[in-house]
């Protein structure tokens, strides 16, 4: 049996990182990099979001996935009480569902790397839920093929040069999509130092269950 201490740990730093990240998002990022304006396509979430990924793989490392499974659900009820409070049903749609089918994805890649090279599981859990989180938020958020969760926001369907910058036009959702991946995939890469530290601390219990 877990230690109760910890899980509540676990908990509540879920629950602050999605908490944290939903009350961001509200804030666009200032600054100009290569020409693209930051502001246009990141908010101050997407640094904080990705953080969720290294809980849940502590998590997973130290009691295993269906343990894992119960601290992301946690945050999942958070998330939605939020969303549907701060936010349109649709966006709360597509973030409850971002944010759910992302961490099992985490969860059962973590799971099935876990033996492997240490950095391994975590780095590829964490990008690979990543990028199916972001797909399937900005997808569901405002593409017009989902038109039938809310209405499109015509702002997000414009074209407009992807990041602002290339010839190439898309719809406007695009370039923030690809920027918040990018952001993740930076995040992701820089949460292995902390999982790194904390590894040989938070040792696996000497039962995983799936």
């Amino acid at each position: 049996m877990p230690n109760p201490r910890f899980l509540l740990i676990y908990v509540a730093l879920m629950t602050l990182v999605v908490v944290a990240s939903n009350f961001l998002v509200q804030f666009p990022l200032n600054g100009e990099i290569a020409g693209i304006k930051l502001g246009d396509i990141l908010t101050w979430g997407a640094f904080t979001y990705p953080v969720a990924f290294l809980v849940t793989d502590l998590t997973n490392r130290q009691f295993g996935p269906t343990i894992a499974r119960r601290v992301m659900l946690a945050g999942f009820v958070v998330g939605i009480a939020m969303s549907f409070f701060s936010s349109v049903p649709r966006i709360a749609v597509a973030s409850g569902a971002a944010y759910l089918l992302g961490q099992l994805l985490d969860i059962a890649l973590f799971n099935r790397l876990r033996r492997q090279a240490w950095w391994r599981a975590p780095l590829v859990g964490s990008l690979v839920g990543s990028l199916l989180d972001t797909v399937i938020f900005f997808s569901l958020s405002f593409a017009a093929f989902f038109v039938f969760l809310g209405d499109n926001t015509p702002f997000a369907l414009e074209q407009a040069p992807i990041l602002g910058i290339f010839a190439v036009e898309a719809p406007r959702w695009i370039s923030w999509a690809i920027g918040d991946f990018t952001v993740k995939l930076i995040v992701g890469l820089v949460m292995l130092l902390p999982y790194g530290a904390l590894m040989n601390v938070l040792k696996p219990a000497q039962t995983i269950r799936a």
